[in-house]
């Protein structure tokens, strides 16, 4: 048994973070998406195969030998992205979204059968493809109809034989091919089992995604300390600390939390759940961490509030950074994607921040505010919109 994630493509939807990343490589709980699905895999098939594209070496790099590679040259698709494993696949084989969480429980309920079909039921289906079953047999599928003949999203999960490769795809009305028009092909001649999703599938579209997937990772983690934990410390709920990282006296921690490797945190630093600080970074005097993410090698030093907020690497925020993570008004917060506004789903988002970007003292970032990487603003300012450039002109 194979499997086959496909990692090739870049993620315009979740600049700035993919301006220096493949989405693949985006964190949630500190593990990679690639890295988080490979492990899921572990022990349930022999080889996994990677398809790479976009930024490729990074990715070769990070997963190093525990994968094969294939590259798709010309981003054409999931379809053609599947197509240039043809060769390297022998029989059965399980195929993933690269950019998607999975759990180790359904991928295992599908490769139980010869032919399946990861599905979903979700409320709006007309955003999904959407795959119609007649007692858990699949008998259709449709791209993001108008009108869904059922409420069951594909999770781009299937499990399948190399004979499906005897299929000419044709393009989408996306101009691309897709790999679901393998498996429409095998309807009517296979049993295409629908198999529910019981524990979790979490896409990630947009960065704040990564926030909600976050949250269910971390729940049901374990206490684990290979770090320093200096006198009056208060930890409440679970917390794994990384090799050489020290939180300071006078910290207080709210779990679920995890701060990875060489990581300096307080004093007087208030974390709380669910937050991940990734490795060599630094929380400092009396910063408030909430529900957020930090890459690696960030630092926010001191009396700064950061809340359901995603932080790139090597980012330096200024003493007094504050993220506006609430509207005024209460109202669902909006976020730049590809020039457009648009509604993100919740009601509580704070910054975007890209890698190397940098914020003068007593910086506010509204809700929804994105800092492209290496930028700069200045000290004292309020930012209302998106920086792209190097220095804030505001």
């Amino acid at each position: 048994m194979q499997a086959v994630i496909l990692a090739a493509g870049k993620g315009t939807r979740c600049l700035p973070l993919t301006a220096t990343r493949p989405k693949v490589l985006l964190k949630a709980a500190n593990k990679t998406i690639l890295e988080h699905n490979i492990e899921q895999l572990k022990g349930l098939v022999d080889e996994i195969i990677v398809v790479v594209g976009y930024m490729k070496e990074m990715v070769q790099e990070v997963i190093g030998n525990r994968a094969r590679y294939v590259e798709q040259k010309n981003q054409l698709g999931s379809g053609d992205a599947l197509r240039q494993c043809e060769k390297m696949i022998k029989d059965r084989f399980i195929l993933l979204n690269g950019d998607d969480f999975y759990s180790r429980d359904d991928l295992k309920k599908c490769i139980a059968h010869r032919y399946a079909w990861l599905v979903k039921k979700v409320d709006d289906p007309q955003h999904y493809g959407v795959v119609e079953c007649k007692k858990d047999i699949v008998v259709g599928f449709e791209e993001r109809p108008n009108k869904p003949k059922s409420n069951l999203a594909s999770t781009g999960c299937f499990v399948a034989d190399k004979s499906i490769f005897r299929e000419a795809l044709h393009k989408s009305k996306r101009g691309e091919f897709e790999a679901p028009d393998y498996m429409r092909a095998l309807l009517g001649t296979k049993q295409v089992h629908a198999v529910h999703v019981k524990d979790y599938w979490i896409p990630i579209r947009y960065p704040w995604d990564l926030l909600d997937a976050q949250e269910i990772l971390l729940d049901g983690i374990k206490t684990s300390i290979q770090g320093t934990v200096e006198r009056n410390v208060v930890v409440k709920g679970t917390l794994v600390l990384g090799k050489n990282s020290v939180i300071k006296s006078g910290t207080y921690i709210e779990g679920p939390v995890v701060i990875g490797e060489n990581c300096v945190i307080g004093p007087h630093a208030y974390i709380r759940g669910t937050s991940a600080v990734g490795d060599n970074c630094k929380v400092g005097h009396c910063t408030e961490l909430k529900n957020s993410i930090l890459f690696d090698n960030s630092r926010i030093p001191h009396l700064s509030y950061i809340g359901d907020s995603v932080i790139g690497e090597h980012v330096n925020l200024g003493a007094g950074t504050t993220t506006a993570n609430v509207r005024f008004d209460h109202g669902e917060v909006k976020s730049a994607v590809n020039d457009e506004k648009i509604l993100t789903g919740r009601k509580k988002l704070g910054a975007i921040i890209g890698d190397h970007a940098q914020t003068g003292i007593h910086t506010t970032l509204m809700p929804g505010v994105k800092l492209w990487n290496g930028v700069r603003v200045k000290a004292n300012e309020c930012v209302y919109e998106d920086v792209i450039s190097p220095l804030s002109s505001n």
